[in-house]
């Protein structure tokens, strides 16, 4: 096990009810007059929480301003808009209505309000957010977990490329977590998210760190949670134990704590991240389409041990060779997908040519080469081909 530094700053109000404490979050973040909403597309609007955001945003005589229509894969023109907005409005915070993105949108606008370039260079060098605006994000989709952690996903649209944002700077301050207001998510999206928390899992369980016997047993746990409650969820949306499951599941994939001690290259992450770049498509289901194929290349010796694990702790197969429960491991990991009717090939998912598949590895392969297994371009390459 290696070394390691942990602290969750965020605080959390999890529950029915839970966005009443709105008010006060606001209050206690420095001066708490001024607030800046984020959020996406109307559904928030057709679910009533946005009526509610702003009722109790007045009732309290919080002044607010609006950044709207943040896209699924939130783009650095939007972040531009939203410093814009700010320079006549000095916020005492924001408030992201949303999932993933929404929030991933608020952290690179949070930490562009203290600096003077381009928001851009976060990705290149996280020492420059030296602060940021306080956020108190308001989770309506459970899946990136950005609501209990330090990382945010831009695109940039011009080049194209998806990078990270990283900082201690950027933990959302609040985070107010109601199961009630993922029940209006789609199946698809709901698919999308399950999968993309289960993703956050995986690709930690098979970095290769070895010695992580308590770190493994909690992955395979949030795992086994993970599959059970997602097509529970895709087919009853409105089921409040599968959405409360989910929601706080995809928080603890990715909050840093089963990574304790076990910190390596996100392989299957950084692939997609160029495919959703390239291509625009939801990182979720970009996720499920590779992740099948990128375990296939890893399963080797030197993964057997991992892999039998979890076969048996995870989906409960038990017969057969180690090999054989190595392979039966990913054909569980195929059924969960389509369980939750999700494609399997690119093809499927409206993506018919090769053309960019070189340079979206060439950009992901830096990404690749500190795990198990390294991958090299043309091993990404591969993996892309496969997947169609």
């Amino acid at each position: 096990m290696q070394n390691f530094y942990y602290s969750i700053p965020t605080k959390v109000q999890f529950g029915k009810g839970a966005i009443e404490m709105l008010p006060s979050f606001v209050s206690q973040c420095k001066c708490g007059i001024k607030a800046m909403l984020i959020y996406g597309g109307g559904s928030i609007k057709k679910s009533g929480l946005y009526d509610k955001v702003v009722s109790l945003l007045d009732e309290n005589g919080i002044e607010h301003i609006e950044l709207s229509g943040v896209e699924p894969n939130p783009r650095l023109s939007t972040v531009k808009r939203g410093l814009e907005l700010l320079k006549d409005f000095d916020a005492d915070a924001l408030i992201p209505i949303g999932g993933g993105s929404v929030i991933d949108c608020a952290k690179a606008i949070a930490a562009g309000y203290y600096y003077d370039g381009d928001p851009w260079d976060f990705t290149r060098d996280s020492s420059l957010i030296t602060n940021a605006l306080p956020i108190i994000a308001v989770l309506t989709l459970a899946a990136t977990g950005s609501e209990m952690d330090g990382d945010a996903v831009i695109t940039n649209e011009d080049i194209p490329d998806k990078r990270d944002i990283m900082s201690e700077f950027i933990y959302p301050a609040y985070s107010i977590l109601d199961p009630e207001y993922t029940y209006s998510v789609s199946p698809y999206q709901t698919a999308c998210g399950t999968f993309d928390m289960f993703n956050h899992v995986l690709e930690v369980y098979f970095n290769g760190v070895p010695d992580t016997y308590f770190d493994d047993r909690m992955m395979e746990g949030i795992m086994k949670t993970i599959v059970h409650f997602g097509p529970i969820a895709v087919k009853a949306p409105e089921n409040y134990d599968a959405r409360a499951n989910l929601m706080w599941a995809g928080s603890w994939a990715i909050n840093g704590f089963i990574a304790c001690g076990k910190a390596a290259d996100w392989e299957c992450h950084g692939m997609e991240h160029q495919l959703s770049a390239f291509y625009d498509i939801t990182h979720g289901l970009g996720l499920a389409i590779l992740t099948p194929h990128w375990l296939k290349r890893i399963s080797c010796e030197k993964t057997l041990d991992t892999f039998v694990n979890f076969g048996k702790n995870v989906f409960d197969i038990r017969d057969g060779s180690d090999e054989e429960i190595a392979k039966k491991s990913i054909d569980a990991v195929r059924d969960f997908i389509t369980s939750m009717n999700l494609p399997l090939t690119l093809r499927d998912a409206g993506i018919t040519d090769e053309k960019n598949f070189r340079l979206m590895a060439e950009a992901s392969v830096g990404e690749c080469q500190n795990h198990i297994v390294p991958l090299s371009v043309d091993d990404i390459v591969e993996i892309y081909r496969a997947a169609m």
